[in-house]
């Protein structure tokens, strides 16, 4: 009979370290996997930024002079004049053709001192009629207006105008920042085969949506894998010979979640002019998702960028996540193992026992949650505000903004982290066979 319970809990034992084997193998995939959706997340979304930055857009003059010139090449071309404009316009030019008769004849019946000015006013009011050139000066209007009207003379113009937008883009050539932009922006058409900024935002919209939902899921298949871990806490909470086992593995749990709630970004900061509508000559010139700013940050990003400072104030800060929020979760998870498996004389040592019930208190990760959710609602309120105010709506000029500040699922792991440690700790004071003071 003892023979049968002692291979009864060894066979349960044994099933339940290879269950959790493979349920750990689960988890670490769905961690690596929201770890390199959350890496080409980024990415894409730089790259998407950069390619749609305010600066390469709404204050570029390359990209005025594209739409500028479109606009002028077609105003020109497709001129009309109506029979009323028509009748303005040769009125006027009337009145100027029979001004520079006036002036010419005041001009010729002016005293003349010289011999050869007496003669050349002489032969040209013999031979000149001015009041016969008056009486044709309709005739002369007709003519200019049709010369103005006429197709190959209004694509001559057309020519000559665009022949400035030209000048101007050589004159561009000339800078290199421009010149490293195209660069740029030409190896991200390459990357993502695309020939035009239309293409490349629709594919790269469509790319994000996918990796979205993708990131989504594997967020919450590790959090289904947590769940069954304490599912089975509960199960077999009097089996005190399967405790150990299941409190190591466990920890191995913790470790993957802490990792991947480090390294995935937590945090992403998005401001952009949606649309700018600004109407030239009767036609709409419209820029479209503007970007103004763009970040995406994990906490270990976080650490990084600190500790990368010149002022000591921004490396203090720096550290002082790098040990409280990291180093320290690491210790107590390390800890509570060593504590649970070593002997009485290792477990009950004062640096075991204080990182396994002590440091706790010290520990900052569920600080870290509370501080980047404040700076959520925070950046989310000041970013509303600010953007808000560059809203504006008139027959001329239209601009839209939006922001898309959001958590992102490292956030949703790194929370999850701090609460099952908690979790853990507790179920070590219930089950160590130590003293847990």
């Amino acid at each position: 009979m003892q023979k049968t319970n002692a291979f009864n809990k060894k066979s349960t034992k044994l099933l339940l370290v290879l269950g959790l084997i493979l349920l750990l193998g689960a988890e670490g995939y769905f961690g690596y996997q929201l770890h390199e959706l959350s890496k080409q997340q980024k990415e894409v979304k730089e790259d998407y930024a950069n390619v749609n930055d305010i600066t390469f857009g709404l204050f570029s003059v390359q990209q005025w002079r594209n739409k500028v010139s479109g606009i002028v090449h077609r105003q020109i071309r497709n001129f009309k004049l109506t029979s009323k404009q028509k009748k303005v316009l040769q009125t006027e030019v009337e009145q100027i053709l029979l001004a520079l008769i006036d002036k010419a004849e005041a001009q010729l019946n002016k005293p003349k001192k010289t011999l050869d000015g007496k003669i050349k006013k002489f032969i040209i009011k013999t031979f000149v009629e001015t009041d016969s050139i008056r009486e044709k000066v309709p005739g002369f209007a007709k003519d200019i207006l049709a010369k103005i009207d006429n197709p190959d003379n209004k694509k001559q113009l057309s020519s000559m105008a665009m022949s400035k937008f030209d000048s101007l883009e050589r004159a561009e050539y000339l800078d290199s920042t421009i010149i490293a932009t195209r660069i740029a922006t030409e190896k991200v058409y390459q990357k993502y085969r695309v020939s035009s900024a239309g293409e490349l935002n629709k594919k790269l919209i469509s790319s994000l949506s996918t990796i979205k939902a993708a990131t989504y899921n594997y967020s919450f298949a590790m959090l289904g894998c947590i769940v069954i871990v304490l599912s089975l806490w509960w199960i077999f909470r009097k089996r005190t010979e399967l405790h150990a086992t299941l409190f190591i593995m466990s920890l191995m749990f913790a470790f993957i979640l802490l990792f991947i709630g480090l390294t995935a970004s937590m945090i992403e900061v998005d401001a952009r002019i949606n649309a700018f509508d600004f109407i030239i000559l009767g036609e709409h010139v419209v820029f479209e998702n503007q970007v103004l700013f763009f970040q995406s940050k994990s906490i270990l990003d976080v650490v990084e960028v600190l500790l990368k400072q010149s002022a000591t104030d921004s490396v203090l800060v720096g550290v002082l996540i790098l040990v409280f929020s990291i180093l320290f979760p690491v210790m107590k998870l390390s800890a509570t193992g060593i504590h649970l498996l070593s002997k009485k004389r290792i477990a009950e040592n004062r640096f075991i026992k204080y990182f396994a019930f002590q440091s706790g208190k010290w520990s900052m990760a569920d600080v870290i949650v509370i501080a980047i959710l404040m700076v959520y609602i925070g950046l989310n309120g000041l970013l509303e505000r600010q953007l808000r105010g560059l809203n504006l709506k008139s027959e001329d000029l239209t601009v839209i903004t939006t922001h898309n500040t959001a958590l992102q699922p490292g956030f949703i792991i790194f929370i999850s982290f701090v609460l099952y440690g908690l979790i853990l700790s507790t179920i070590l004071k219930y089950i160590s066979p130590h003293d847990c003071d």
